[in-house]
């Protein structure tokens, strides 16, 4: 985000404030001027942002590139997602916090659907089902997100997701990546991210993604580097991926050393965001609509009325928690359900360590898409008369 002096002076003020604060900031309200005009629940659609990158794995017949090509999918997409669709040059700004039983319904011009819903508040959890039918391929998961304020903004990030290809009866574990955003205290902010994750595939394919970044001496921001190889045989890679997620990729057969396949500039390539339903189409539930009055007034830079606009909403929200209190009564969402166990034999077969750090906690549950809810069809007005912003059950 580039901000002026009156904003950098408001900045440093809130900066100041969260920074005495222990433990998830993930609801703290934030100055109006660093609001993105989306929600948080609109981010899966990122993952499709290159339609021809995430539906190549379903054609290849060889297990091997198929893993190497959702390892390509996986990365590629990581600039639209850390940036919210921006441009590098706005920097990174704070989505709004998706209330509960929000929803984001759109379609890709390939034919690929995203049905992405907030199924928790406290904590946030955001679930999606991402497939195209045509070209059989379908993913689901779900992220929770902790942030908290140490000079960096650190968002941690649980969850995971499940990419499943039809035609080979093959499914991947997809990772959520820690994220810290730089560059706060002097305006211009970017995502770096840090740590190492693995892609497993159900043939045993693993890939290895070691994120790095800019250090004190040395580094470039934004780093990264991949190798795909057979389980349990990493000396021997079958293919590599290094460079920068932001900027450029080079995929080379084998080693760091090995023949080049393919160079990917990121940043030039061609981006097809998935569209919702015009406005006056959309369900009082959905992202967009609900949130109308926050986007508008924060295009037109009207920042008092940008606090008034969600403040109706949050309110409201917070009246319907209530009544849901003293009703005894629980939000059931409309397209996910919370599994009443842990246990989930597709994370368990492809997970090095079934309960390892950060695909779940107890606190954000596990979550699963109600198939059944799909083909019995869900039509609008999805909660009756029940409308987000109005607070009355």
């Amino acid at each position: 985000m580039s901000t002026g002096k009156a904003d950098r002076s408001s900045l440093r003020e809130f900066l100041a404030s969260i920074a005495t604060i222990k433990g998830d900031l993930s609801n703290i309200t934030a100055p109006p001027f660093v609001l993105a005009t989306q929600s948080t629940v609109e981010f899966p659609s990122y993952w499709a942002s290159h339609p021809e990158y995430f539906l190549a794995p379903a054609s290849e017949p060889d297990p091997a590139k198929r893993a190497l090509l959702v390892l390509r999918w996986f990365l590629t997409s990581l600039k639209k997602q850390q940036y919210g669709g921006r441009s590098e040059n706005e920097g990174v700004k704070k989505p709004l916090n998706a209330f509960l039983g929000e929803l984001f319904l759109a379609t890709g011009e390939d034919g690929t659907r995203l049905i992405a819903e907030q199924v928790s508040h406290h904590p946030p959890v955001t679930a999606c089902y991402l497939w195209n039918d045509q070209a059989g391929i379908r993913a689901e998961g779900f992220a929770c997100q902790e942030i908290s304020f140490n000079g960096s903004v650190n968002v941690k990030q649980t969850g995971h997701a499940i990419l499943h290809l039809d035609k080979w009866k093959e499914d991947y574990l997809v990772p959520l990546p820690d994220v810290k955003i730089r560059g706060i205290l002097t305006g211009t902010t970017y995502p770096e991210l840090n740590g190492d994750y693995h892609i497993m595939s159900s043939t045993r394919f693993v890939a290895d993604i070691d994120f790095s970044g800019k250090k004190w001496i040395g580094g470039k921001k934004n780093s990264v580097h991949a190798a795909v190889f057979k389980q349990r045989d990493e000396k021997h890679p079958l293919f590599t991926i290094s460079g920068q997620w932001n900027e450029e990729l080079t995929v080379r057969e084998g080693g760091d050393d090995g023949s080049v396949i393919e160079i990917i500039n990121v940043s030039t390539l061609k981006s097809a965001p998935m569209k919702a339903e015009h406005l006056e189409q959309q369900d009082e539930w959905e992202s967009r609509k609900a949130w109308a009055g926050v986007i508008a007034a924060l295009h037109a830079g009207d920042m008092q009325r940008t606090v008034d606009e969600k403040s109706k909403v949050e309110k409201a929200q917070r009246e319907m928690r209530k009544q849901e209190q003293a009703k005894a009564i629980s939000w059931e969402p409309l397209f996910f359900t919370k599994l009443q166990t842990t246990r989930d034999p597709i994370l368990e077969d492809l997970a090095a360590e079934p309960v390892k750090e950060g695909l779940f906690s107890p606190e954000s549950g596990m979550w699963k898409f109600n198939h059944e809810r799909l083909k019995e069809g869900v039509e609008r007005p999805f909660h009756g008369s029940l409308k987000p912003n109005v607070g009355a059950i």
